[in-house]
């Protein structure tokens, strides 16, 4: 059975000398992409004003509310106990968004009662994707 959970939640951007610009977005994750969390960013908060969403592992988000994680385009870390710090770089710069460590915590665990950690079916999320991209064979 497909399970989709969303959380909407307010985070905040971190502009010029430090400012924070206070941002909604939506956090997602499914049973049908179980190794991934996905953050959906509205069009007016976005570069090119179209909705964007930033696909990350949700193993790497439960390692960054403890310490320093990530390779890549996405880098997440603690920033004191109560706030952590998503790193997003795109080619057109780096965006930091500030979450609530709770908000993130609350998420996951509500992740948890979806699919349990070591309880991603990857075989069947492979072979659905490989057919989806090179057809039945």
């Amino acid at each position: 059975m497909h399970i989709t959970l969303e959380q909407p939640t307010g985070a905040h951007l971190v502009i010029r000398d430090g400012q924070e610009l206070p941002i909604p977005l939506t956090l997602r994750y499914t049973s049908d992409d179980p190794l991934a969390v996905h953050a959906d960013f509205p069009a007016h908060v976005s570069v090119g004003d179209e909705k964007v969403t930033w696909t990350f592992a949700r193993a790497l988000l439960e390692e960054g509310l403890d310490a320093p994680a990530g390779v890549g385009n996405v880098h997440i870390r603690p920033a004191g106990p109560r706030r952590t710090v998503v790193e997003l770089h795109a080619p057109e710069g780096v965006a930091m968004v500030c979450f609530d460590t709770p908000v993130l915590r609350r998420f996951l665990t509500r992740s948890h009662t979806v699919v349990e950690p070591g309880g991603e079916q990857i075989g069947a999320v492979l072979d659905d994707s490989l057919t989806a991209m090179f057809g039945a064979v």
